[in-house]
């Protein structure tokens, strides 16, 4: 697969990433599409489980990979979820009261800290926001405030004990609006 988000990064055993409101390679809601895109920029429900014994935190990405930049499309980056913690809740992204005691948002591709929802290009194909929980060892990432996505990488990188990902799908038609995706043809 091109544009393959785990490229480069190192090998760690997995865990369960799912939500209630959509499957894995499944079409994202229409309400977690951005706000110009038709949607509500509000990030889903998560539930995680199986992380790696020595969790002691989690940090959570979103990107989509497709994103026709060259380098992706970093949508949400939310850092020192405490290790015991296993879900977080619709909105989380936006709302400081739905987030875990601890944990804290990090930039955007905007720049801004909140969740940004998915919002392709009109006729650039179904993209995928892949949702990555990386378990790590240590309580804190030590990062500043305004931090790059790609720096979050660097400094989460030799703490990464596990990981799960959870694949939506979304795509624009060529008239602007949310087109579905269609279904693999059966044989």
């Amino acid at each position: 697969m091109t544009n393959d988000p785990n490229w480069k990064l190192p090998s760690v055993p997995a865990f369960s990433l799912t939500s209630p409101d959509f499957t894995n390679g499944g079409e994202l809601p229409l309400w977690v599409r951005g706000a110009a895109a038709g949607g509500e920029d509000r990030s889903p429900e998560l539930h995680w489980e199986g992380a790696p014994a020595g969790t002691r935190s989690y940090v959570l990405t979103v990107f989509d990979p497709d994103a026709p930049s060259g380098s992706g499309f970093w949508h949400w980056t939310l850092i020192d979820i405490p290790g015991d913690v296993t879900s977080l809740p619709a909105g989380a992204g936006t709302d400081d009261a739905l987030l875990p005691a601890g944990s804290a948002r990090r930039r955007n591709e905007y720049g801004t800290d909140v969740f940004i929802g998915a919002a392709p290009p009109a006729g650039t194909g179904p993209h995928r926001y892949t949702y990555t929980l990386s378990a790590l060892d240590v309580p804190t990432l030590e990062v500043t405030t305004d931090v790059t996505p790609a720096i979050v990488g660097l400094r989460l990188r030799p703490h990464i004990i596990g990981r799960a990902q959870l694949i939506g799908l979304t795509q624009t038609g060529t008239d602007g609006a949310p087109e579905p995706i269609a279904a693999p043809p059966t044989s």
